[in-house]
């Protein structure tokens, strides 16, 4: 399996054997523990639930919950979220924990996570607008201008740039180098930046475009 949920702790700078300096995202990847295995002949899917190990507030736990996690033995934890297998990855078990060296052979990732809220924003703040004049008494600074005609079409065509919420999405970053993999801490360097604040869970998996890469060489 290659894929894995992480803790997001910052960024920093890394450097490498010949002292180049890379902007990296530290992020702490693991330790896990498969919660469900899913499989094609009974849930028509090949799947596994991953647990993020980080104690789950007994307040916040009601039977259920605990009931889905006795049954494998493993103590109740806060964020789980499932990742796909393929067929031929048929060793992985209810239980099984997962740790950050499933990376090790992988070279790029793809990164998914929550992005930043940044609460009702206008138009230059959320589209990039400029604006207008600020002197001369222009009258028009940060106001998004006209949205649309009059009498035709007389109404406001959908996916017209408004403000509104801006932030709060899911968001995926495509192909991140892999700097470095610190096996003992469980932490992963990626290059670049990741979604999301500090302290946010991120999903880990080996990038699409690697995997196509690998398959067109084989």
């Amino acid at each position: 399996m290659r894929g894995i949920i992480g803790k997001k702790i910052g960024m920093t700078q890394a450097f490498d054997e010949d002292g180049n300096v890379s902007p990296v995202t530290v992020i702490q990847a693991g330790p896990c523990v498969v919660v469900q295995r899913k499989k094609s002949g009974r849930d028509g899917y090949e799947a596994v639930q991953l647990g993020f190990v980080e104690p789950r507030s007994h307040r916040k736990t009601n039977m259920a919950i605990r009931g889905h996690f006795n049954k494998v033995g493993v103590e109740p934890v806060k964020y789980v979220r499932e990742f796909r297998l393929e067929k031929s990855e048929n060793e992985v078990e209810a239980g099984q924990e997962v740790r950050v060296d499933v990376l090790r052979d992988v070279e790029k990732v793809d990164i998914t996570g929550v992005s930043k809220g940044k609460g009702f924003q206008g138009v230059i703040k959320r589209h990039g607008y400029h604006g207008g004049r600020a002197t001369h008494g222009s009258m028009f600074h940060r106001a998004p201008g006209g949205i649309s005609g009059s009498a035709d079409p007389a109404r406001v065509f959908p996916g017209t740039k408004m403000p509104g919420r801006m932030g709060g999405d899911k968001v995926t970053v495509r192909n991140l180098k892999i700097v470095r993999i610190i096996e003992d801490q469980n932490l992963l360097l990626v290059r670049g930046a990741v979604p999301g604040a500090r302290n946010g869970y991120l999903l880990i998996r080996e990038s699409r475009v690697s995997k196509r890469k690998a398959a067109g060489n084989a």
